[in-house]
This record gives structure tokens, sequence and C-alpha cells, in this order.
């Protein structure tokens, strides 16, 4: 059984950071993509960070690219993202997420996709302040 519990989450001022953390079981991290979504209330949930195989392919939406940083440690099997330079844009919740199919299948354009992923955490708040 596949389970991710995200941590990390919390409360700063625009301009200030933070760093969330995924510990996954069930699941091994190097096999497949990886990401962290945001969903703030009334919005739909959007793609933020991924990393995907065959050499640590990274995808950022727009916004946060410059200023998030996705990583993966496999011998823990967590996945991290830490977060600089917050807005009170970046306010949402944040989840984790992980999918069971292969790279071969997904590809660049739909690594950052909801429909990708089908393991989801139960969600991390970020409040930014300005």
């Amino acid at each position: 059984q596949v389970r991710l519990v995200e941590s990390g989450g919390g409360s700063v001022q625009a301009g200030g950071s933070l760093r969330l953390s995924c510990a996954t079981s069930g699941y091994t991290v190097s096999n497949s993509c990886l990401g962290w979504f945001r969903q703030s209330p009334g919005k739909e949930r959007e793609g933020v960070a991924s990393i995907c195989p065959a050499g640590d392919k990274l995808y950022y939406t727009a916004s946060v690219r410059g200023r998030f940083t996705i990583s993966r440690h496999n011998g823990k099997n967590t996945l991290d993202l830490q977060m600089n330079s917050l807005q009170p844009e970046d306010t949402a919740m944040y989840y984790c997420a992980a999918s069971s199919r292969a790279w071969r299948l997904i590809g660049h354009t739909s690594a950052l996709s909801f429909s990708t992923y089908n393991y989801w955490g139960q969600g991390t708040q970020v409040t930014v302040s300005s």
C-alpha cells in the first residue's frame, strides 16, 4: 500500500522560505514521476514542480521557477520542495503526488498534469502573509 505524508508547512511572511518534505512508503521514488501540487480555495489543483526518471528531469510551473527547487532522496524514499522568496499568492494547501506510470508513458507535456498522478498525500498548509 502506497502512503505519502507531507510535512513542513506553516506560516511565513513574504520573502521567507519553507521546506516541504514528503515521506513515502510502499513506493520506490526512483521508478516514476513525483510531484508537488497546490490548491487554494475556489481554484483547481495546480502542478507546481515534478521530478521524473531518466536523468532526474525537473519541471516547474512558470510562477515558481527560480524560487522553488524539487529534489528526491532515493535512499530515504523522500521528496522535498525548497520554497524561497515566498509570496502571498503561494498560499495554498500543498500536496505530494506519485505516479505508478512508467516515464515513457508520461512524457514532458504531462509531467505536471493532475491525471499523471494516482497517489496523493493529505496535504500541508502554506500561508504567506504580506
